[in-house]
């Protein structure tokens, strides 16, 4: 038993140039912030053990990143082990895309190389300008070395700020996150899928509307930050050109606006690779144009329903839903902070069953690959290799488990008191969490999805069967005997500490 430092930080992170925004299989280049993105850390120190957890308004945090800020932090004469330093995405589709590395030639260089002997006679990949050409747009490369610097400046801001603190865990409910894959009456499912079809049957998964809540407190029981673990991803406004949080972004305006502009927010998006802020239900027309056939509906009726989940309408309408409550919870009384706890990190790497193509699957691809290659007017672009991504996927993933059959991915689990938080670098489906929430020994259980890396979706056997975006084999290294594993080892960690 221990009592706690806990220490704080907020680093900017926003370019000061137009980028190339992550997270959809077309080219955006942003034109404006519409709010600043930023890392939020949160360091806690038993004086025998550490944690540093980092919260990021990014797509992800590439592994590559995540390994450069721990590379100089390796030597530090502060006291912070490395390996101790989580960094989890919000996974907004509004922010900077960042290289696979500090030397990277091009964001699609993985790609280009299998696509390329497919490119017939007379065709050639053309990279794209505004990523590498343009002076006023910021290449990914850039930003990749500024995300280290400002990542290593989170990290040793939050450790210095360390002083006497408690804590009070609470428990909320709002619904932000809902199932986006239909099922359809012969067993396919479709991410975004149409549900105003005669077809359509049911959605693939359910919803979690909890909202599991940490107050941090300083001294003199001062609230100096919040922890907000919501399952759902930051992808209101995830079509639009502009750098954002999303629903993040208003919750931070809404709360500093009640307990003061000095508050830290650090927000966690728990298990919720099926999730997303859209009613598939009431479905309601986007304002904006979105450029995505997926999102294309014929003859809807207008719904009386919440705003376009697409929109700066629905996007405020999330971010107030999330404010109001972690405000009611507030103000309807907390229980007495946590203060003499019992404190424990535990790192572990988890071999997880590598999910494999067939060949038969990589034949289908190479042959969907040439047929788009033989249409296709016009030389080959980063829009194209979008386009293709799934094929090329599966191509690579034929030419990965030639070379090994497992997957290792870094989990953590963290003991405060009578909560636990564990991290995974996957899109992990909601059904893995509730199994892992439900089977906990803990109180509470703080799920961390996309910590320190980008494992793909995890899918469900249920999901796989039904197919599309998001259970492709191309979609993630591991499957659902991964899942079930997964599950299995977390809750044996977990359970250990308690």
């Amino acid at each position: 038993m221990s009592v706690l430092k806990i220490g704080w930080s907020e680093v900017n992170i926003t370019p000061d140039k137009n980028v190339a925004l992550d997270g959809q299989f077309a080219e955006r280049i942003s034109q404006y912030v519409e709010k600043p993105i930023t890392i939020t850390a949160m360091a806690i120190d038993s004086g025998e053990d550490h944690a540093i957890m980092c919260s990021v308004d990014l797509l992800m945090m590439k592994k590559q990143v995540v390994a450069e800020i721990r590379e100089r932090l390796a030597d530090n004469d502060l006291g912070i082990d490395p390996g101790k330093i989580m960094f989890s995405a919000i996974h907004t589709h509004t922010g900077p895309m960042v290289a696979n590395g500090k030397n990277a030639t091009s964001i699609t260089s993985g790609f280009r190389s299998l696509i390329e002997p497919y490119i017939p006679a007379g065709k050639k990949y053309v990279e794209s300008a505004p990523l590498n050409d343009d002076p006023n747009v910021m290449k990914p490369t850039e930003y990749f070395a500024l995300l280290v610097d400002w990542g290593v400046e989170a990290v040793i801001k939050a450790w210095n700020d360390r002083k006497p603190g408690s804590f009070t865990n609470a428990f909320g409910r709002a619904t932000v996150g809902l199932c986006r894959r239909a099922v359809f009456s012969d067993g396919s499912a479709q991410m975004w899928g149409d549900t105003y079809q005669a077809v359509f049957q049911e959605l693939e998964g359910g919803n979690d509307s909890g909202i599991e809540l940490m107050y941090v407190y300083g001294e003199q029981k001062k609230l100096t930050g919040i922890i907000i673990n919501l399952c759902c991803p930051a992808q209101c406004v995830q079509h639009r050109h502009f750098v954002s949080p999303d629903f993040w972004g208003e919750v931070r305006v809404l709360l500093r606006q009640y307990f003061g502009e000095d508050l830290y927010i650090l927000c966690q998006c728990s298990a919720a690779g099926d999730q997303c802020p859209v009613d598939l239900i009431r479905w309601v027309d986007p304002e904006s144009d979105l450029n995505d056939p997926n999102l294309s509906r014929n003859g809807v009726p207008k719904r009386k329903a919440d705003p376009s989940m697409f929109d700066l309408a629905g996007m405020k309408k999330a971010g107030k839903r999330i404010a109001r409550e972690v405000i009611d919870v507030y103000e309807e009384g907390l229980d007495e902070p946590q203060t003499d706890v019992e404190f424990k990190h535990v790192v572990k790497t988890y071999a997880l069953p590598l999910r494999r193509v067939t060949l038969e699957d990589a034949e289908k691809a190479r042959k969907a690959i040439r047929d788009y290659m033989q249409e296709k007017e016009g030389d080959i672009t980063y829009n194209d290799t979008a386009m293709l991504q799934v094929h090329m996927g599966t191509l690579n993933r034929l030419k990965l488990q030639d070379q090994k059959d497992i997957h290792d991915t870094e989990v953590h689990i963290i003991r405060m008191g009578s909560v636990v938080f564990a991290t995974n670098a996957f899109e992990l489906f909601l059904d893995y969490g509730n199994q892992i929430k439900a089977r906990s020994r803990a109180e509470q259980t703080f799920l961390v999805q996309l910590t320190n890396g980008w494992d793909g979706y995890l899918p469900t056997a249920k999901a796989e069967r039904g197919g599309h975006y998001s259970a492709f084999v191309s979609s993630g290294f591991v499957g659902h005997a991964g899942g079930e594993q997964l599950v299995r080892q977390t809750l044996q960690d977990i359970n250990k500490l308690f």
